[in-house]
């Protein structure tokens, strides 16, 4: 598994649990969910994320560029 796949398996289980959270103990956990969202744009336009620092610490190679 890339970092790549890593992050995107971490931010659907994340969004699913907030989602659970939300219906079965508050609706703030959605806040958990926006924030998600949040850091997937903000990573989208500079390249870097908190996750995929923590991925890559845990082991998970990064994809090599198509030649």
């Amino acid at each position: 598994m890339t970092v790549n796949e890593g992050l995107r398996l971490m931010a659907g289980v994340f969004v699913l649990i907030s989602i659970l959270l939300a219906h079965y103990v508050s609706p703030w956990w959605l806040l958990f969910t926006g924030f998600i969202a949040l850091n997937l744009i903000q990573s989208a336009f500079t390249k870097w994320c908190p996750a995929m620092a923590i991925l890559k610490k845990l082991g998970l190679k990064e994809e090599k560029p198509v030649s």
